[in-house]
């Protein structure tokens, strides 16, 4: 539970951010992240959370989500919406017990978006899954405050379970290494002619989809990024093969 956060992405109002600290204090979860919050610190999130001041008092207020979400392992985003290319979705109990069988050491976040148009398809990318809370269909949009109840009464719920996790033999990898990874990848598929700048199409948010449904290690990480480099190193080598240099003419 201590290495979850809950990270707000510009919220408008602050009667929601005090709300949201509050569901949190509820369910025993207390790491609040604001990400270019419109108004804060406000009284009207003090007088919203109640008791959960303590809550806010520790809240870190950073200016973008790759701030948000640095150094951690597992990142969920909530969304109500479908997506031209899916994403693995799932409801809050499975997201809780999904979270609670992640590794000890692992650090997790749990986006929400704004309240008028919730989290753009840049940062819904950067999760390894999308959470949707089922509602009814002529009227599925949440209040935020709401949305972090419902999501923290889930995960409180499942880490009553007794059960031991088993321990991975390595650390996660975190949001920073997997986006250098596939930043990597991207330059060597440029550089063997497998992507086309002029025409990329859907490649990259594929091969994203890809990677962060498997939720590699740090030594996975290392070892793909190992086989990117040679990669590179062997279609550099491959295309100065098929395109010699041209020959001198020989000597009269």
């Amino acid at each position: 539970m201590r290495n979850v956060r809950i990270v707000l992405v510009e919220p408008s109002h602050p009667g929601n951010i005090g709300g949201a600290a509050r569901a949190m204090k509820n369910m025993g979860l207390n790491q609040l992240w604001l990400v270019n919050p419109k108004r804060y610190p406000d009284p009207q999130a003090d007088w919203r959370a109640a008791g959960a001041l303590d809550v806010l008092d520790t809240t870190h207020v950073v200016a973008d989500v790759a701030s948000a979400i640095a150094g951690c392992h597992w990142v969920v985003g909530t969304s109500t919406r479908s997506r031209r290319i899916p994403w693995p979705t799932a409801s809050p109990k499975q997201i809780a017990q999904q979270i609670v069988s992640q590794p000890a050491q692992s650090n997790i976040a749990i986006l929400f978006g704004r309240e008028d148009n919730g989290l753009t398809n840049e940062e819904l990318q950067r999760c390894h899954y999308h959470l949707q809370i089922p509602a009814a269909a002529q009227y599925p949009s949440l209040n935020l405050a709401m949305a972090v109840q419902v999501v923290c009464y889930e995960i409180y719920q499942a880490s009553l379970k007794d059960d031991p996790v088993p321990a991975w033999d390595r650390k996660m990898a975190t949001a920073e290494q997997l986006e250098g990874m596939l930043d990597h990848l991207q330059q060597v598929l440029i550089e063997i002619d497998f992507l086309d700048v002029d025409n990329p199409g859907k490649l990259m948010t594929r091969l994203r989809r890809l990677f962060v449904r498997q939720q590699l290690d740090d030594t996975e990480i290392q070892i793909l990024r190992g086989i990117f480099k040679h990669f590179g190193i062997a279609g550099k080598t491959i295309g100065s093969e098929s395109n010699p240099p041209p020959q001198s003419p020989p000597p009269p």
